[in-house]
């Protein structure tokens, strides 16, 4: 996929299947980041997001600098869950999981 000399990068909130637990993260690659999580969590790795089975998609932000993307990413670790689930909640009022959207899978 060409994107004419942009840079595409992401912050990303993730939660497991009970929506009980919240990871941020951010990466150039969202479809690949996502498949390293399952995996890890399939493996039982000791990473937190393998821990708690983060693997569930339910925010995301686009930006074409790294820098911003790294930003936004330490903003909203420093945020309460309350202000981090206001965020999901106005992009994804019912909490689905996104993951479809960046599927590697034919």
């Amino acid at each position: 996929m060409l994107n004419n000399g942009y840079h595409t990068y992401y912050t990303y909130i993730l939660t497991n299947r009970h929506k009980s637990v919240l990871y941020t993260g951010v990466t150039n690659n969202l479809a690949r980041r996502l498949q390293q999580h399952k995996e890890g969590a399939e493996k039982n790795n000791k990473t937190f997001t393998a821990k708690y089975k983060c693997t569930f998609l339910v925010h995301y932000e686009k930006y074409t600098w790294i820098q911003q993307a790294i930003a936004r990413e330490k903003e909203i670790k420093g945020w309460t869950r309350k202000k981090k689930e206001e965020l999901i909640k106005r992009n994804n009022p019912e909490w689905e999981f996104l993951n479809h959207h960046f599927s590697i899978l034919p």
